[in-house]
Parts: C-alpha cells; sequence; structure tokens
C-alpha cells in the first residue's frame, strides 16, 4: 500500500473491505487437498506494548479444514488447510510485511504459492496500520513496523518447540509499499527525520498519502520523528525482496550503501510511469548487494489480491480508491502475480 498512509480510514467501508481478511473470519468448507497449511500466533511487541497477531502459511499435506483468508465483497480469497498436517522437515522462513492500510490476508495468493514450494511465510499484522485498526498518528511511527517484525522473531526463535517446521537458520524478509520500507529498514537502511518531515512538502511524489495526513490534521513538522533514524537492523534476517518501498527518498545514502545482505527490489508499472514516492532506483543504485528490477504493464496497487468483478463498484461506493483494483490494463492481475511470483521464488531459492 502507499508509503505512509492511505485507506486508513476506520470506517464501515474499512470493515467491509478488510474484517475478512484479517483472520477472523474464514468460508469454512470441507476437507483441504492442497499443500498450504494454515495457522495463526501472537507476539509480544515491545515497542508497542501489545500483541501483534500473524499468520503463518506452511508446506502441508492435504488435510485440515477448507477455509477461504482475505475473501470479501471486494477481493478473492485464497483457499488453505487451516490445522493441515505439516509436512516432515524444516523449512526456510519468508516474513512478509504488508503496506499502510493493508493486512495479512491479502497476500494469500502469494503465500500459498511459497508455502507450496517448501517455504514458512510469516505474516504480520502491523497494528495501527493494519484494515480496521489504524490511524494517521499511527501510520507516522514507521519505526515501529520494524520492530513488529523482530518481536515476532523473537517469539518463533525463543519458542521453538511451537514452530518445530521453521528454520530460522534461513530467514528473508518480504515488504510491499509501507512493506518495502519495513524490509530496507531491518536490513539497515535508515530515515533522515529532516527528510521524513518534508516528505509531503513535494506534493508531486505521485501517491495520495499526504493529502490523507492533511485530512486528519497530522503535520509532519510538529511531529518528533527522531526515532525513525534508528538502527533497526535484525541480523537474523538473511536476504530480503523489497517491492515498491515506501518513503524510500527519506533514507539516508550512509545506511543504504551499508547494507549486506543480498536484496531484490522491485518497481511496478513501467519505468516512466513510477510514482515518485516509491521509486527505488536509486536506492537500489546504492546497494552493493541489490538487483533491482522493473515489472512492466502494472501498477502500484498490482500487489493486492484479485478483485471481484464488483470491486471497484463497492470501493468507489464507499468512498474508497477505486484504483486499488486497476491494473495497467495490458493483462490481467493474474498474470502479474504469476510473473512476481516466479520472480521472488527464483530469487530467494538461489539465497536460502
Amino acid at each position: 500500500m502507499p508509503p505512509i498512509a492511505t485507506l486508513l480510514k476506520t470506517t464501515a467501508a474499512a470493515v467491509l473491505i478488510g474484517a475478512a481478511t484479517l483472520g477472523t473470519y474464514e468460508i469454512m468448507r470441507p476437507p483441504f487437498d492442497g499443500e498450504a497449511g494454515i495457522t495463526y500466533g501472537k507476539a509480544f511487541a515491545p515497542a508497542r506494548g501489545q500483541n501483534v497477531d500473524f499468520h503463518v502459511w506452511y508446506p502441508a499435506h492435504p488435510g485440515g479444514k477448507k477455509v477461504s483468508v482475505g475473501g470479501n465483497g471486494v477481493f478473492y480469497g485464497t483457499d488453505a488447510g487451516r490445522g493441515a498436517p505439516q509436512k516432515d522437515g524444516q523449512f526456510p522462513v519468508i516474513i512478509m510485511s504488508h503496506g499502510a492500510g493493508g493486512n495479512a490476508g491479502q497476500f494469500g495468493w502469494i503465500a500459498s504459492r511459497l508455502a507450496e514450494a517448501g517455504y514458512v511465510v510469516v505474516l504480520p499484522n502491523h497494528p495501527g496500520t493494519t484494515t480496521g485498526n489504524a490511524s494517521a498518528e499511527a501510520a507516522v511511527r514507521v519505526w515501529e513496523r520494524p520492530a513488529d517484525i523482530t518481536a515476532v522473531l523473537d517469539e518463533i526463535i525463543n519458542n521453538a518447540a511451537a514452530y518445530p517446521f521453521m528454520d530460522t537458520d534461513r530467514i528473508a524478509t518480504l515488504g510491499f509499499s509501507a512493506g518495502g520500507y519495513t524490509s530496507l529498514a531491518l536490513a539497515g537502511a535508515r530515515v533522515d527525520p529532516e527528510r521524513l518531515q518534508r516528505f509531503c512538502d513535494d506534493t508531486g511524489h505521485g501517491m495520495s498519502d499526504c493529502a490523507f495526513l492533511a485530512h486528519f490534521g497530522i503535520d509532519l513538522h510538529s511531529i518528533d520523528l527522531s526515532p525513525a533514524a534508528a538502527d533497526l537492523r535484525d541480523p537474523r534476517i538473511s536476504a530480503a525482496v523489497v517491492v515498491d518501498p515506501g518513503i524510500v527518498s527519506t533514507l539516508t545514502e550512509q545506511s543504504l550503501s551499508e547494507i549486506a545482505i543480498p536484496m531484490l527490489i522491485l518497481n511496478l508499472g513501467d519505468a516512466d510511469l513510477i510514482p515518485a514516492g516509491v521509486d527505488a532506483r536509486d536506492a537500489a543504485n546504492l546497494i552493493a548487494t541489490a538487483s533491482y528490477r522493473i515489472v512492466p504493464d502494472a501498477t502500484h496497487f498490482s500487489f493486492l489480491a484479485e478483485c471481484k468483478a464488483k470491486g471497484p463498484t463497492i470501493l468507489e461506493r464507499e468512498g474508497e480508491l477505486d484504483a486499488l483494483c486497476d491494473d495497467a490494463g495490458g493483462r490481467s492481475r493474474e498474470e502479474i502475480h504469476a510473473e512476481l511470483a516466479g520472480i521472488i521464488l527464483a530469487y530467494l531459492g538461489d539465497r536460502l
């Protein structure tokens, strides 16, 4: 989702669009015959003083109850086996970070593919920037998001008996939009607080975050953003995939140049159409270990789940961004997802 905050309205529309994707509502069906299981967990996040909920997708044998994760009136869900028997062995861990206003349930399309390919995928819901649990004030505290990931990893590693199928010596991050910033921060990128304060001074970055913040009376110049400069690197993470990273222009050149883990940075859309707010070409050039790639004929929102036919109408009626269902027009979101999944699987397969 957009870099700091978009779609964070705690309205009936937000509940309509997102409540079914937070793990609290699932469509129950017959036994599952696929190879992607799902379960759920919680981790206490000291930076927040509260628990962070997370989804866990894992390689499974057929079985468990067939559920549809993330589906609602706008988006299609993804089938999984709730409580399906785990496959034998330990599998590399990919911890995924959603965008601002998004949620873990929206990423079943990639989590299921990764689980079927032999990865465990952990998807936290970031408090304060998750659908139905969001505010403009919380969205500005970007430094809390990497701390969520560290807290979830602490929970998993300190309770290894509960997660015997996870190989915690092989951990990567995968982040989308604000989650892309989160992955960069976990690799060692640091925000320049003064740049972050000026982020909304230039309205030409092509994103809608700043209009949202202004609507709720948020002035970045009046907020202490110094915590954003902290070193939030988590040394347990050995690789990263970053997609359309938010607030990328606020990251310091020195911190980017010091990133040492392998990293794949992706931008969605043709080169001349990538919104400036998520354009990561300059950042990628500063990271010696990074590979950069453009996924053409897509938009920033192409990483969301596939939309149902009535999805745009529902979004428009509820005053949400109907652009959530828009792609560039040359191919379907299903085709874009297939390309993204192929790129991500190939990259991580060589490194985990």
